[in-house]
């Protein structure tokens, strides 16, 4: 039975999809005006994670994940480096799907653009207006009035008169209540504007998502997703945005990822104390970034550092010498108590930590069975690569997985040094084959010798 934490009602629920044997899900998506960093990367594999579990399931899932491609900070970007907006827009979006791609990230059923849904926009403002929750202002922007909206705060679990107590005072007159948050932006000159009952302008932040959403998935729909810090205003304006349109209730379950960060302070562009994808693949490998992200529990802080990589790469190494020269062709296995317990975990809200630790128990069992019953071993070892694929892990060949990307010239070199170490021992010449494995030491090649010959990994 399927639980899982609601932002919303801050407890554990019993997942109850709206159709049965299918779940709709709406998760944000990058505002596409630099490379992505760890940070972002890390929401977006935990429901990366999560849209994986409900297949393996058998639901069937509609994924959104939406890509803001009009923002202040993508004008700014354009504005700076002399560019059409269109031209960030399109540099930065390519960067982000090449670096999901790196992730082993699953390929959305749908990616709309804000700019695709500016009719849908417009709409849903004009209905907004029209039942009287939001306002022209006397400057031609339009607002959201956050007081004709009565639940507002469900989501954050913040006050009303909290919130307006901590809010900035304004300095004009503009909007009526400090709250008061933009649906639409009357366009500043060699800004991108589109047409509207308003003028030319530009949708605000957060009513592209409530648009986009509600367009794609429906007026209510099973699950939205995203980072903590999402939480408010964002989410907490979506829910009002949609609801003061629809009168209906927006999202049955709200759930969000926690932060990654450095030396306990969340990871963000604004602090500068990140690293993109692309920095941390440099020196490690896809899958050992993808084990990280997901290493904790996708609603907890997880804390980035070096050694949590190195201990990532650790960990997966394990695993690939459980699965190595084993056949992953075997039948599988029925009812194994080892899937019974991953399955356990990852229904009680998608516990990562405690299904890697099954996993953990599987490969010490695959390793314990090899020489007793190899049949019986391989059989555990397609499960092992099986479940490790609902985590997005594990589906690399043992081999290229260990000796990573190398060119022809140095696996000719290492495979005839490891030949001329075999004979050295065959010729029980023990300090040749010594010094032969100090000069595939110094080339970061380690060797592992057992009764089935020599392998080779990097170190």
């Amino acid at each position: 039975m399927l639980k899982i934490y609601n932002s919303l009602t801050r407890k554990k629920e019993i997942f109850e999809p709206i159709e049965a044997g299918k779940i709709k899900i709406y998760v944000c998506g990058p505002t596409v005006y630099d490379f992505c960093h760890i940070g972002n990367a890390r929401s977006f594999t935990a429901f990366d994670g999560i849209v994986r579990y409900l297949q393996f399931r058998g639901y069937e899932v509609v994924y959104v994940r939406n890509i803001t491609d009009i923002d202040d900070k993508i004008i700014n970007r354009a504005n700076e480096s002399s560019e059409d907006f269109n031209v960030v827009v399109e540099r930065f979006t390519k960067a982000f799907y090449e670096d999901m791609k790196k992730l082993n990230l699953l390929v959305p059923t749908f990616e709309p653009r804000a700019t695709e849904f500016i009719p849908h926009i417009i709409a849903m403002i004009e209905k907004l207006i029209k039942n009287e929750h939001a306002y022209v202002a006397e400057n031609g922007d339009v607002y959201y009035e956050v007081r004709r909206f009565q639940s507002y705060g469900c989501l954050s679990h913040r006050n009303i008169d909290e919130l307006e107590s901590g809010a900035r005072v304004e300095i004009s007159n503009i909007k009526r209540d400090p709250l008061d948050f933009v649906l639409w932006k009357v366009a500043k000159p060699n800004e991108p504007s589109w047409e509207s009952p308003w003028g030319l302008g530009r949708p605000g932040w957060h009513i592209e998502c409530s648009a986009m959403s509600t367009r794609m998935l429906g007026e209510t729909f099973d699950i939205h997703g995203g980072g903590k810090d999402l939480i408010f205003p964002h989410h907490e304006n979506e829910v009002a945005q949609s609801e003061g349109a629809t009168g209906k209730k927006f999202v049955n379950y709200w759930l969000h990822a926690g932060y990654l960060q450095i030396d306990k302070e969340k990871m963000s562009k604004s602090l500068g104390n990140f690293f993109t994808i692309r920095d941390i693949l440099k020196d490690h490998s896809q899958e050992t970034l993808r084990y990280l992200l997901i290493s904790g529990h996708y609603r907890s802080s997880l804390n980035f550092s070096k050694e949590l990589l190195q201990q990532a790469r650790n960990s997966l190494e394990r695993f690939y010498a459980a699965l190595q020269d084993l056949s992953l062709s075997a039948e599988e296995l029925i009812d194994s108590p080892y899937e019974k317990k991953f399955i356990e975990a990852m229904d009680d809200d998608f516990n990562t930590p405690i299904a890697l630790s099954v996993l953990f128990e599987l490969a010490h069992e695959i390793q314990r069975m090899r020489e007793k019953d190899k049949n019986l071993a391989e059989r555990h070892a397609v499960l092992l690569k099986k479940l490790g694929g609902v985590l997005g892990i594990l589906q690399d060949d043992p081999i290229n997985f260990f000796q990573g990307k190398t060119d022809d010239w140095e696996v000719l070199k290492i495979e005839k040094l490891i030949d001329a170490r075999n004979q050295a021992r065959a010729e029980k010449n023990w300090a040749e084959a010594d010094r032969i494995r100090k000069e595939l030491a110094d080339m970061a090649i380690v060797l592992e010798d057992s009764a089935g010959g020599t392998v080779w990994k990097k170190g």
